[in-house]
């Protein structure tokens, strides 16, 4: 009996690992990667699309989503339309969204995946921020029934610091409970590491104006701030058993503290986002490019991107946040912190990898591959292989682009990074075979799935082993 795949992409350069990249060609079947095959192996397909020499990645992974008008929670049409349309731009095919609320989840998870079944073009799975105790008791329910393992907290949320987003203000104590019930169900701790009280203390010290307002920015909450919050964090990971992935580092200090604890304790993990490793404090994206943690100086730019080649840099995200710009409009100290990016993770960081000369081994594991098992996708995300969903990011590398507002699809209407060369281009973006971009032209329909993910951290990897062993 004759097989007849649904997709045929020949011609494509395909990255493959172990075998690095190699002219295969790629059998679709049923949203999976049915074979991989010489270019002149005799198939049936519906649809052979000829990929002309394109460079064919697995489909990248954006792991730290925020999405909704108040970045809490999808809501909207528009929140899961125009983001995942971003998203789908710069090749990513599955995004993890961060949900945020004081309240119990157990009603905002299913209305948050209505909204993006919907109309997300991409696959998606959610991370919960806890704050009460009430989230931690509900942490082991959240596991078994949504299929949710990573839980984030802001160790910068004391006092009413969090109350802008419904967070109730936490300690250390707190930190204790939320890593131990982690570590107890196979799950993983991503906190927003920073010292809100040396923040405080540092409020009204003297701060040079004359370099620009990121660089002000900056100086109100320097790397040290950082620093602190990362080693305690992963100290008492270290005590619980816990897995903790430090989300959007953005220093030398930082990689420095984690590097320490790492030492003495291995489930500890690193996350950088893109606006690290391609601007800093001297950048002009003015005040669209306040951040928490703010841009740093060239200096800790540099550190990132030998971290992220020597492999301490596990993931790279965008903590795209999609607040509308006229927050973004008033002077360094009013206006609103993040901004959108999930659409420059994969093609930023592939140009700047190329270029400085990264192997794209590394490369592919930090926007993809490595997001996929920390998460507990893999092998279904973040391999190109016979049973893996086809999901695939093709890119011309001789191809190239200029970013702006338009190019990025977001609600929020700009981008820090306005006016950037981009010296390759995502042509296509195929998720579970079907094509979320073609030839640089969002779908009209979108067909994001839901993504359940019942171990993360040290769980997930030890599972991810056994597989690589079959």
């Amino acid at each position: 009996m004759t097989v007849t795949y649904d997709l045929r992409l020949h011609g494509g350069q395909v990255y493959l690992h172990g075998s690095g990249v190699t002219a295969v060609d790629l059998l679709v079947r049923e949203g999976r990667i049915a074979a991989i095959v010489e270019p002149g192996f005799v198939a049936e397909a519906s649809e052979t699309v000829d990929l002309k020499g394109k460079l064919v990645l697995p489909g990248a992974i954006d792991p730290h989503v925020h999405l909704g008008k108040d970045i809490r929670v999808p809501k909207d049409p528009d929140d899961a339309l125009l983001e995942s349309a971003s998203a789908a731009a710069g090749g990513i095919t599955s995004m993890l969204v961060y949900l945020m609320s004081g309240d119990s989840y157990q009603d905002i998870v299913p209305a948050a995946r209505q909204v993006m079944e919907q109309d997300s073009h991409v696959d998606f799975g959610f991370h919960i921020c806890v704050g009460s105790q009430q989230h931690v008791e509900e942490i082991p329910g959240y596991i078994r029934e949504f299929g949710i393992s990573s839980f984030k907290f802001f160790m910068n949320f004391r006092g009413e610091e969090g109350a802008y987003l419904g967070l109730p203000g936490n300690d250390d104590g707190y930190m204790y409970d939320v890593l131990g019930m982690t570590a107890d169900h196979g799950a993983m701790v991503n906190p927003h590491p920073e010292n809100i009280e040396l923040v405080w203390k540092l409020k009204n010290r003297v701060i040079d104006s004359s370099r620009g307002p990121l660089s002000e920015w900056n100086q109100s909450r320097p790397s040290f701030v950082e620093a602190e919050a990362v080693q305690r964090v992963a100290y008492m990971a270290s005590v619980t058993g816990a897995s903790v992935y430090a989300v959007h580092t953005s220093s030398t200090l930082a990689l420095e503290a984690m590097r320490r604890q790492q030492e003495s304790y291995e489930n500890l993990f690193v996350e950088t986002c893109t606006h690290y490793l391609t601007l800093t404090t001297e950048s002009n994206a003015g005040t669209y490019g306040k951040v928490n943690p703010p841009l740093r100086e060239r200096g800790d730019l540099e550190s990132l991107w030998v971290a992220l080649a020597n492999g301490q840099v596990d993931t790279v995200g965008s903590d795209h946040n999609a607040r509308h710009r006229s927050f973004k409009e008033k002077d360094i100290w009013k206006a609103s912190a993040g901004f959108p990016g999930t659409g420059g993770v994969l093609p930023l960081t592939l140009a700047e990898g190329l270029r400085r000369g990264v192997p794209i081994e590394r490369l592919v594991d930090a926007t993809s591959t490595r997001a996929a098992k920390l998460f507990g996708m893999y092998p279904q995300k973040g391999i190109i292989r016979v049973g893996s969903d086809a999901d695939l990011a093709v890119v011309d590398l001789d191809g190239s682009y200029t970013i702006n507002a338009a190019t990025q699809h977001s609600g929020a209407e700009y981008t820090p990074w306005e006016g950037t060369e981009v010296p390759l281009r995502v042509v296509h973006t195929i998720v579970r075979g079907h094509f979320a971009m073609r030839d640089g032209v969002v779908a009209d329909r979108p067909g994001g799935t839901y993504l359940r993910r019942e171990k993360s951290g040290a769980t997930a990897l030890a599972a991810t082993a056994l597989e690589d062993d079959k």
